[in-house]
């Protein structure tokens, strides 16, 4: 599965969007939807290139007349809980 993603996620390079991929997925900002859906678009035929099946999932989250990154939502989560956002384990066996 991560050769797919890696080529999705390097698709994303020729567009003008910030990314973070995630476990989960990959968070997608764009100023504009015409650029999210083209870099959306890209990112979905890198993988189909060389896979006879491909699935793309996109939840859009469109806050008109607010401008708040993704990053910034997770910071304020942040500043209520008074810590990361994560437990103080690592992933073990």
């Amino acid at each position: 599965m991560a050769p797919y993603v890696a080529d999705a996620v390097a698709a994303l390079d020729e567009f003008d969007v910030e990314y973070e991929t995630t476990p989960m997925g990959t968070v997608i900002e764009a100023d504009d939807s015409a650029e999210l859906f083209a870099a959306a678009h890209a990112a979905h035929e890198a993988v189909g290139a060389q896979s006879d099946r491909v699935e793309t999932f996109l939840k859009i989250d469109d806050k008109r007349g607010v401008d708040q990154r993704a990053s910034e939502k997770v910071t304020r989560v942040e500043d209520e809980l008074g810590r990361e956002a994560r437990s103080d384990a690592e992933g073990g066996d």
